[in-house]
């Protein structure tokens, strides 16, 4: 069935690992939960013996404390750069936790309290008035009374009075349902809890109140500093979307590398040398390394001779650094005529960026 899914959800991708782990937790689990913390740690950074594989890359104490405050009476709110695997993280957390990740919430300027509480289904509602079956039930109702994990995806592009519908689910664990009687209160089961993410990009497009606030506990996550863990996460996510399509390439461990380091530089503003550079607005983050190596993947299959090369990778760059500021195009080509210059005697991939980025029209 996951072969027929662009992208199968983590539960369904990693079933056989989940399993594994199930098979062998001998280890208390909170009440709800679906396997212990020790598991649920296991199935985020890896365990050989059983054969489970590392899906976080980062910082393994965050992982640590994610599931404490999964554990207790706060919500978990990731916060970080976009493309940092915020999402990635509440996915795999609330997969591995209560055995799904589909109960989301995702935030905009279009979202709405009934998408944080409910709805209703306005034919029932009509013809039988305010009934359970007339009810439509929010993602947040339904994890409340199953007992599992709702993720809210982008919670500070809602209105701060959408994003307070939360503050008394989370403090008093229970959500009126007026309509269906004055006494008619639906309460949640052990398991239940909330994990939210927000782009520090988006900050003060719509603040969280200092009450809401009170109710998560912040987790930033990083970018990936080690670029040895970078490579191995890029290289990972290209043989997985590869793998699905039935496509094969050869060269890309090498490419990868390139990839990596231009892009550890520009993100950082300083290449390994210790020379400065002036950074992109763009977004340079582990994701977008990620489809670029993925593009590039494609080119060279369907449009090349099945060999990934660094023109590939600087052919599919333009495309992610022009996207916020026309500067970014002056930053990188400056990138180009110094750093990458000097780098294109040391590797043929090099020399085969410098080329290809050389041609692009950057501004």
């Amino acid at each position: 069935m996951t072969q027929q899914m662009i992208r199968p959800s983590a539960e369904l991708r990693y079933a056989a690992e989940l399993s594994a782990l199930a098979a062998q937790d001998t280890f208390p689990r909170p009440p709800g939960w679906q396997l212990s913390p020790r598991a649920v740690r296991s199935f985020l950074l890896g365990d050989q013996k059983l054969g489970v594989s590392r899906k976080f890359y980062g910082d393994d104490p965050l992982v640590d404390r994610a599931i404490v405050s999964l554990m207790s009476q706060q919500g978990l709110m990731l916060v970080g750069e976009p493309g940092t695997a915020k999402s990635l993280l509440s996915e795999l957390l609330a997969a591995a936790v209560c055995g799904t990740s589909g109960l989301v919430v995702q935030g905009s300027a279009g979202t709405t309290e009934d998408h944080i509480r409910y709805g209703w289904n306005y034919a029932l509602l009509l013809a039988e008035g305010p009934s359970e079956r007339a009810l439509v039930p929010s993602p947040v109702l339904n994890a409340m009374r199953t007992g599992r994990i709702v993720r809210f995806e982008e919670i500070t592009r809602c209105p701060p009075e959408v994003q307070d519908a939360l503050i008394s689910i989370l403090s008093e664990k229970s959500l009126a349902l007026p309509e269906l009687g004055s006494d008619s209160v639906a309460t949640a089961t052990p398991g239940f809890n909330v994990i939210a993410t927000a782009n520090l990009r988006d900050r003060g497009v719509h603040e969280m109140s200092s009450a809401l606030k009170r109710r998560f506990n912040f987790e930033t996550v990083h970018p990936i500093a080690d670029p040895e863990f970078e490579r191995e996460l890029v290289l990972r996510q290209l043989a997985e979307r590869l793998g699905t399509a039935g496509v094969s390439i050869s060269g890309e461990r090498d490419v990868a590398d390139v990839l990596v380091k231009t892009f550890q530089d520009l993100r950082t503003g300083r290449t390994a040398e210790g020379v400065a550079l002036t950074r992109p607005d763009a977004v340079m983050s582990t994701a977008e390394a990620v489809n670029v190596l993925h593009a590039a993947a494609l080119e060279a299959a369907y449009l090349d001779d099945g060999r990934l090369s660094g023109a590939h990778v600087a052919r599919q760059l333009q495309g992610v650094v022009l996207k916020d500021s026309p500067d970014d195009g002056k930053r990188l080509r400056a990138y180009v005529d110094h750093i990458v210059k000097e780098r294109a005697g040391r590797s043929g991939v090099w020399k085969e960026f410098y080329q290809a980025a050389r041609s692009l029209k950057l501004g």
